[in-house]
This record gives structure tokens, sequence and C-alpha cells, in this order.
């Protein structure tokens, strides 16, 4: 392993991390100023570099542009007694691994400066490089359902009614189905007719003339006029007024409509598409929704499952919302360790994707490292129950669909695993992936999409307790260590046995360094 470069004009700080990382079995090199430091960089380059930024020789900052240039993947912490926010701004903004505020504990010291080691010496996965930009991801047989119907529906241009949670992708869908038939050279337009003043959504819609009311000065195209030739989506179809209803139906039946104040019919030549959260036949049986428009709508319906019933695609879309937030921010892409990947994978994602894509924007810009291990994620996402999602960039309605159990009041409309049916009667396979719960809310499952055992992590506790016990009443030496050394040799065997042998990926699915495996092997003396 490559050294850790220490630069600082004080030379009791260089003596106090010397000893410190020396003790830690870490090789050490010190400078003491930046001009050394960058002058021992044109010929080689550390493990791990740590600066201070104000010295006699020239600014930390400087040094850490000049190290991210001729290495972008070093790590870099800054190190400083002027604890200012412009100062650790100016370090972040820079790429700094982390911000180390004098005087510091040294344990604490250490203890970031290893994190920084083990993320210099991760090696990225392969899959973590999507090289083009994918319509939608999916790996889940849920998905690959949605995948097929999309496939079937590509001649066509039926009216196609999608219904899914808040959040899990419905206007994703309606773009592919356009993107994929025979009007893709026409326009999409997409339309939240919930997002809509119930005043304006008629105009939004079907366009005014001139004068035909106040403030109308000009002629104005609706969006049926504007999506012609191409495919008009109308998003939270549920929340329509009952008197647009009417209006939509008589499009939808002949074809024909007139501008709000216009005299002369149009011809809509315009695919529809619609989508909802709600279920839309306990909205007819309440009166809120016409049926006939209901029928209308319902000729092939596509249900989009929520993220909890695909747990299995969180690792495939965080790593692709992590690139793209990146991309986006013109940063390096964050990684996600093995072991946050678990823990959000049997997370309940209420807000569905959307969510997903919100916390990977913030793992972008507030993760400490470039590895983001669980200690890293917002403190809601630290448990495996959500408190409120209303404020996480999801929607109201996603978090009370996950607080009232509705999974199966949202697939009621369809059966559970239809993805595609004809006229609301279910065609496609079942689909797979779906865990059992109680009162309805979908059990946690694993990466493969096995179910996890979510009480498996209270089952061992009163074992171990026992054997503390038993070792006391022993007047057993060294309690602590001895448990320790049985914790850890059965963690690396496990995880050996698992992996044929393979440390480094052993080490990945462990979320722990390659070094460190290698290290506790040789101290517990396990065979390999």
């Amino acid at each position: 392993m490559k050294p850790i470069w220490i630069v600082d004009d004080d030379q009791s700080i260089r003596w106090v991390l010397e000893k410190a990382l020396s003790r830690a079995n870490l090789p050490v090199r010190s400078f003491t100023g930046p001009r050394e430091a960058s002058a021992a960089l044109e010929h080689d380059s550390p493990q791990v570099l740590v600066s201070d930024i104000r010295m006699a020789g020239g600014s930390g900052l400087e040094l850490l542009q000049m190290a991210k240039q001729r290495h972008p993947g070093l790590p870099v912490i800054i190190m400083t007694a002027f604890s200012d926010l412009d100062s650790a701004v100016a370090a972040f903004q820079g790429g700094a691994f982390e911000y180390l505020a004098k005087p510091f504990d040294v344990d604490r010291a250490v203890e970031l400066i290893l994190r920084a080691v083990e993320e210099s010496l991760r090696e990225a996965t392969d899959d973590e490089r999507i090289t083009e930009e994918p319509e939608i991801l999916g790996q889940a047989s849920a998905m690959q359902d949605v995948f097929r119907a999309i496939g079937r529906l590509s001649h066509s241009s039926a009216t196609v009614l999608i219904t899914g949670e808040s959040g899990s992708g419905k206007e994703l869908v309606a773009r592919a189905l356009h993107r994929h038939s025979p009007r893709a050279s026409g326009p999409f337009i997409a339309l939240n007719t919930a997002a809509i003043p119930k005043d304006l959504l008629e105009s939004e819609l079907f366009g005014h003339e001139r004068g035909a009311f106040t403030g109308a000065q000009a002629t104005r195209r609706g969006r049926f006029e504007q999506a012609e030739s191409g495919t008009l989506f109308l998003d939270e179809i549920g929340d329509m007024p009952l008197d647009l209803q009417t209006r939509l139906l008589r499009v939808l039946s002949d074809g024909n409509y007139y501008r709000v104040g216009g005299h002369s019919p149009i011809k809509a030549n315009v695919r529809v598409i619609a989508a909802t959260h709600q279920n839309l036949e306990d909205r007819v049986r309440q009166g809120l929704f016409r049926e006939d428009l209901y029928h209308r709508l319902n000729v092939i319906r596509l249900r989009l499952p929520s993220l909890r019933e695909r747990n299995e695609d969180i690792p495939l879309l965080i790593r692709h919302f992590l690139q793209k937030s990146a991309r986006d921010l013109g940063v390096e892409t964050k990684r996600i360790s093995e072991a946050a990947l678990a823990h959000l994978t049997r997370f309940p994602f209420p807000g569905n994707v959307r969510q997903l894509e919100n916390l990977s924007n913030w793992l972008t810009v507030m993760a400490p490292a470039q590895t983001v291990e669980i200690k890293d994620l917002p403190p809601e996402f630290q448990t495996l129950t959500p408190i409120s999602m209303t404020g996480a960039g999801t929607s109201s309605a996603g978090g009370a669909a996950y607080a009232a159990a509705s999974t199966t009041a949202a697939a009621a409309s369809t059966p559970a695993g239809a993805a595609i049916g004809y006229g609301g009667v279910g065609a496609g396979p079942a689909a797979s992936g779906v865990a059992s719960g109680v009162n309805g809310v979908p059990a946690a499952t694993g990466v493969a999409g096995a179910p996890a055992d979510v009480t498996g992590a209270e089952s061992w506790e009163p074992i171990l307790r026992r054997e503390v016990a038993r070792l006391l009443r022993s007047a057993s030496p060294d309690v602590m260590d001895q448990l320790t050394r049985r914790f850890e040799t059965a963690l690396i065997n496990e995880a050996l046995d698992f992996t044929r042998g393979r440390k480094v990926e052993a080490a990945s699915r462990l979320g722990i360094g390659r070094n460190t495996i290698t290290r506790k092997i040789q101290e517990l003396g396990l065979e390999t």
C-alpha cells in the first residue's frame, strides 16, 4: 500500500499523526509544506493526502486542486484550525474527502484516514458504469411484464390507462408507449389534471377563442391541438371535474371538440394515455367519476408495481440515479456500499422511485465520502420504518398509501399480478417478487427478491447475552476480546464460504475494505 502523506507546517501535528498511523500499521510520509508535497506529486502519489489549509509555504486548497487534477480519485482530507464556513465550502467544492477541524481527536482522525484508505482501495464494479441513458430501468419480473406490455402495444394507438402509486414512474411508461408507437414522430404532450385550477382546465385542454372570457385577448391552442398526430398524456385523471369528464368523453367518442367560445368543431387526431394513483372503480361508485368515461379509458390497462414489489431493482436504480445526479452537478459519482444497498433494499419507500431519486440527489450533495455507508444516509432512512415522507420530496399520497397498507387497494382495479389487461381483465402473468405481508403491506424482501428475515436481527441477541453471562460467571479473561474474535471469525468464514473463497468479493459483501479482510484473516489465523 502507498503511504499516507501528511502536509503541515506544524511539527507537533505531523509527529502525532505519524505515531498514530504507525500504530495502525499504515505507512506515512510527511511534508512541511505544500510546495514540497507538490513537487513529490510530480512523480509519485499517496494512498491518502492529509493537508492543513493555511501554511507558511502556501495554501492547502491549492495543493488540493493540484492533487485532484493529477489524481482525480485520490481522497484528500483537509485540516484547519480556522473552522470557518468559507474554508469548509472551498474544501468540499474542491473535492475534499472530508474536513477535519483542529484541535481534533487523534482516534477520530485515524478512523477517518482508515476510511479514506478503504475508499481509495475500493474497486468500482462494472455495473456502476451505464453507458447509455435507458428509458426505464428494471430487472424484476413485475417490470419485465410491463416491458412486454409496452412491446405488445408498440404497433397500437389504442387508449391506455396506467395505474400505480404516486412516484412509480407512470409518465415514463407513457413516454415509452409514445416513443415506440406509430405516432412517435408526433408530439408528446403531458398535462397533470390535478395541478390545473378547475376554471382553467377546460381552456388548457381544448383552447379558447379570442374574447371567450375576460382576459382571453388572443386565440389559444389547447393541449389536444398541441398533441395533434401525437400522444396526449393526462396524469391524475381521477381528479378531473365531472363537467370536464363529459367533454373528454365526447372527444373520445366522436373525435371532435370545440375551443372555449368556439362554434366550429375541430377533429382530434390524438392518442390519449391516462394515468391515476386512485381506484377509479371506487370513484365511479362514489359518483365522482363517470362510468362511461371509465370504460372509454379502460380499453387497455397497465399496472405499474410499487418499488416495494420490485425491490431487487433498488441497487440498479440507485446507481443509475447517483450517476445522473453526479453528471448534472459535474462532480464525481458516489458509490454505495453493499451494506447500505442491502439496508435500502429492505426500506419500504412509500414515495417509490421518485423518493429513491430524491435520496440519490441528496447523497450526491451531502454524503461525506465517495462510498456511501448506512451511517451516511439521512436519519429517516436509517430505520426500516419510514416516519414522515411528505417533506422528503415524496407525495403525501405515496406516504399515505404505505401507511394505510393500500397495496391491495392500488391493485384492486386490476388483479395484483396482471401487468396488462383488456377492458380491466388481467391478461398478463402473475407478477413475481411480491412477498406477502401483514394487513396488506408487503413484507420486506432481500436483494435477490427472497423474503428477508426482519426478525432475525433479534433472534441471536438472547443467545449472545447467555454466552456473555456464562463467560462472566466462569471468570473467563478478556471476554470482549474472545467474543469479538469469535464474531469476526464467523462473519468472515461465512462470507468466504458464500463467495467461494474470493476475498475481494467477501470484503465487498461485508462492507469492509480488501486490506481489512486480509489483515483480519491473518490476525484470526483463518485458512483461505
